[in-house]
C-alpha cells in the first residue's frame, strides 16, 4: 500500500502550457463564467427604443418645420441677440462673482456690522423673485426721479435725470448683478467653510498674514468645492437672461419673439433660440470638465480621463512621479 509519503505532487513549475490547456479542454477545471446582466440589457433597450421613438416624432414632425429653423439659425438678427446674451452672461458672472466674494468675507469677518449686512442683503436679495427685482430696477425712476452726486445730507454738485441714466440693458446688469451676487455669496462662503480649519492654523503658525493666508491657501482649496456650483450658476445665468426680454432688452429669445411676431412661425423660432442655447450650454458644459480637472490636481492621485482619452481608450494621467 502507498503511503502519503510516497505521493508526490507535480512541481508546478513543470507543467507544460500544453498540459494545462489540455487539462482545462478536458473539464478537470470549472470553466468561469461572467455574470449575465438580464435587467441591465433590457433596460437599455427599453431606453433606446423609447429615445428612438422620441427622436422620430421629432424630427420626421412637419410641424417643427426644419428648413425654416436652417433659414433663422445664423440669421443677423439671431446671432445679434446671441451675441447679446453670451455678452450679458459673461458680465454679471464676472460682476456678481466679485460682489459675492466680497460679501463672502464680510459674512466670515469677526466684524458684526460688516457680518449682517452681508447677511441682511443675501436674505433679501435671495427672498425675492428675479422678475421682481428687474421690474423694481426698471421703474426706479418712480422712486429716485433724480440721481445726484455732493455732500451727504447736503447740497448736491450734479444730477441727472434716473431715466436719461439706467437704459434697458443697463438696467438688466445691475438687477442681475445684485442678484447674482447673493447665490455667488453663498457659494463662496461654503466653499471657503469646507477648508478644513488645520489649514489656517497651519498659515497662522507659519507666520502668514490672514489675507494672504486666504489667497495663498485657503481660495485654492476651496475652488474645488466653488467651482461645480460656480459652472451651475454659470449656465442658469446664460438660461436666466432670457427674462430681461420682458424689458425689451435684445438677447437671443426677444431677437427670436421679434422675428415670429412677424412672420408667425413660433414653433421653428423658439427651436432656434433652443438649439443655440444647447451649444453654448455644452460648450460652457466642457469648460467646466477642464476647470474641475484643473484644481482637482491637488486631491487626487489620478487625474480623471479626458473624453479624447475615453474615446482612445487610454488610461487616467496619474500626477505621482515614478521614483519620487
Amino acid at each position: 500500500m502507498a503511503t502519503p509519503s510516497d505521493v508526490t505532487a507535480p512541481d508546478p513549475v513543470s507543467v507544460s502550457p500544453s498540459t494545462t490547456r489540455k487539462r482545462c479542454g478536458s473539464g478537470d477545471l470549472p470553466r468561469i463564467v461572467p455574470r449575465r446582466h438580464l435587467g441591465r440589457w433590457f433596460a437599455a433597450a427599453v431606453a433606446l427604443l423609447v429615445f428612438a421613438m422620441v427622436a422620430n416624432s421629432v424630427v420626421r414632425n412637419p410641424a417643427f418645420q426644419w428648413d425654416v429653423v436652417g433659414r433663422y439659425f445664423t440669421t443677423t438678427a439671431v446671432l445679434d441677440g446671441l451675441l447679446l446674451t453670451l455678452w450679458l452672461t459673461a458680465v454679471v458672472m464676472v460682476l456678481g462673482f466679485l460682489l459675492g466674494t466680497l460679501l463672502a468675507v464680510m459674512r466670515l469677518s469677526a466684524n458684526p456690522v460688516l457680518a449682517t449686512l452681508s447677511w441682511g442683503y443675501v436674505w433679501i436679495f435671495r427672498s425675492t423673485p428675479l422678475l421682481v427685482q428687474l421690474l423694481f430696477w426698471f421703474n426706479i425712476g418712480a422712486l429716485y426721479p433724480t440721481l445726484g452726486v455732493g455732500v451727504p445730507f447736503g447740497p448736491q454738485f450734479v444730477t441727472v435725470k434716473t431715466v436719461n441714466l439706467l437704459g434697458p440693458a443697463l438696467t438688466a446688469v445691475i438687477g442681475l448683478t445684485l442678484h447674482e451676487a447673493a447665490y455667488a455669496a453663498e457659494v463662496v462662503r461654503g466653499g471657503i467653510v469646507s477648508v478644513d480649519a488645520g489649514q489656517t492654523q497651519a498659515a497662522q503658525a507659519l507666520g502668514l498674514g490672514r489675507w494672504r493666508t486666504l489667497r495663498r491657501i485657503v481660495v485654492p482649496q476651496a475652488m474645488r468645492s466653488i467651482v461645480p456650483t460656480a459652472g451651475n450658476m454659470l449656465i442658469g445665468t446664460l438660461k436666466g437672461t432670457s427674462i430681461v426680454s420682458v424689458l425689451a432688452v435684445h438677447d437671443l429669445l426677444y431677437s427670436v419673439q421679434l422675428v415670429y411676431n412677424q412672420t408667425y412661425q413660433v414653433i421653428p423660432l423658439l427651436m432656434v433660440a433652443t438649439l443655440w442655447y444647447i451649444a453654448v450650454t455644452t460648450v460652457l458644459s466642457a469648460g467646466q470638465f477642464y476647470v474641475e480637472r484643473h484644481y482637482a490636481r491637488g486631491a487626487a492621485r489620478t487625474l480623471p480621463p479626458t473624453p479624447l482619452q475615453r474615446l482612445r481608450g487610454q488610461p487616467a494621467v496619474s500626477r505621482v512621479r515614478r521614483g519620487s
